[in-house]
C-alpha cells in the first residue's frame, strides 16, 4: 500500500520540469491506490506534455519487461483525457489487460473517436479478446461483436493505420472472412500494408500461409524480412528453419538475427540446438549471450511439447485399435 505522503513525493517529481524523473519512481504507478491515483489525476493537468508522453513511454517499455507489473488502473483513468496522444499511451498501456469490461470502451474508441492514432491504437487493443474469444474465455457475444466490428473497420474508407491494425487484430480470428482480407493485402503494393499481412498470418498459427512467408524471409525491404522470419516463427513451420539459419551466417542487423534465434526456438529440430550452442560459445556481449540463453530455454520448452504431443493419448485411437481386434 502506498503511502500518501511519500506518494507526494512521486507528483512533485512528475510536476518539476527542470529534472529529469527518477526512473525509481516508476514501479510506483503499478497498482494504483485509489488515494494516490486522486493525486496523480489531480496534478496531471498540470505536468508538462512531454513529460506525460515520456512517463506514459516509460510504463509502456517497464509492463513489457516485467509481466507481473501493470498500470492498468492509469491507464483506464487516462483513456478519457482531453490530449489524444495520452489516449492513445493509456490504450496501449491496457494493451495486455484481458478485462472484456474495456471492450466497450474500446470499440467505441475505435469507431468514434476524432483521432485516428486513437482509433488505431483501440483496435489493435481489440484484438486480444479476439485470442481469448477464440479459447472460449470470454463469451461468445463479446467475441463475435469484437470480430464484426473489426471486420467492418478493416473493410472501411478509415485511414490506413486504422484498417491495418484491424486487419492484425484479427489474425487471431477463424472467421472465413478473415483468410481474403489477409490474402489481399499480402499483395499490396504498398510494403505497410505486406507487413500487416504477415503479422495476422503469425497469429492465425496457419500453415497455409507457408507459400506466402518463406519467399519473404531473405526480402530486400529489412520490415518485410523481419516480419516474415517473426511469422514462420510463431506459426512454427519447419520449412523455414533452413532458410533462417543460413541467415544466422550473413544477416548484419542485429534485430533482425534477434528474429531470426527467436523464430528458431520456436520451431527447433535438427542442427537448431547445436546451432544456438555455437552462438551462444561465441558470443562476448554479455547482453546477446543472455538472449540466446532465453532463446535456447525456449527451444527446450517447445521440443519437450512437442514431444509430448506426438504421445499425446488419443481415445478414439484406442477405440479403433480395439474394434479391429475384434
Amino acid at each position: 500500500m502506498k503511502n500518501e505522503p511519500a506518494f507526494q513525493m512521486v507528483i512533485d517529481a512528475l510536476l518539476n520540469a527542470q529534472t529529469s524523473f527518477p526512473a525509481r519512481y516508476l514501479r510506483l504507478f503499478a497498482d494504483l491506490e485509489p488515494a494516490s491515483l486522486k493525486l496523480v489525476l489531480d496534478a496531471w493537468p498540470k505536468v508538462a506534455a512531454r513529460r506525460k508522453q515520456a512517463l506514459l513511454e516509460d510504463l509502456k517499455d517497464l509492463a513489457e519487461a516485467d509481466i507481473l507489473t501493470n498500470f492498468d488502473d492509469l491507464g483506464r483513468a487516462l483513456l478519457a483525457d482531453p490530449d489524444a496522444p495520452v489516449r492513445v499511451q493509456a490504450t496501449r498501456l491496457l494493451w495486455e489487460c484481458n478485462n472484456p469490461k474495456l471492450v466497450p470502451v474500446f470499440l467505441k474508441a475505435m469507431q468514434a473517436d476524432e483521432s485516428p492514432d486513437v482509433r488505431a491504437a483501440s483496435a489493435t487493443a481489440l484484438g486480444l479478446f479476439i485470442y481469448l474469444g477464440e479459447l472460449e474465455e470470454i463469451p461468445s457475444k463479446i467475441h463475435h461483436a469484437v470480430e464484426d466490428a473489426l471486420l467492418k473497420a478493416a473493410a472501411s474508407k478509415e485511414p490506413t493505420l486504422v484498417r491495418r491494425r484491424a486487419l492484425e487484430a484479427l489474425g487471431f480470428s477463424s472467421r472465413p472472412q478473415v483468410p481474403p482480407l489477409i490474402e489481399a493485402a499480402i499483395h499490396q503494393k504498398d510494403t505497410e500494408w505486406v507487413e500487416s499481412a504477415l503479422f495476422a498470418m503469425g497469429r492465425s498459427s496457419d500453415e497455409r500461409w507457408e507459400k506466402e512467408i518463406l519467399p519473404r524471409l531473405r526480402h530486400e525491404n529489412e520490415d518485410i524480412r523481419r516480419e516474415a522470419i517473426a511469422a514462420a516463427g510463431e506459426i512454427g513451420l519447419p520449412p523455414a528453419r533452413k532458410a533462417l539459419l543460413d541467415l544466422l551466417e550473413d544477416e548484419e542487423d542485429l534485430e533482425i538475427r534477434r528474429q531470426a534465434i527467436w523464430a528458431l526456438s520456436k520451431i527447433g529440430g535438427e542442427g537448431v540446438h547445436a546451432r544456438l550452442e555455437e552462438l551462444l560459445e561465441a558470443e562476448a556481449d554479455d547482453e546477446e549471450a543472455e538472449f540466446i540463453e532465453e532463446a535456447l530455454e525456449n527451444l527446450i520448452l517447445v521440443e519437450g511439447l512437442n514431444e509430448l504431443d506426438m504421445f499425446e493419448f488419443d481415445p478414439d485411437a484406442d477405440l479403433h485399435e480395439e474394434e479391429n481386434d475384434d
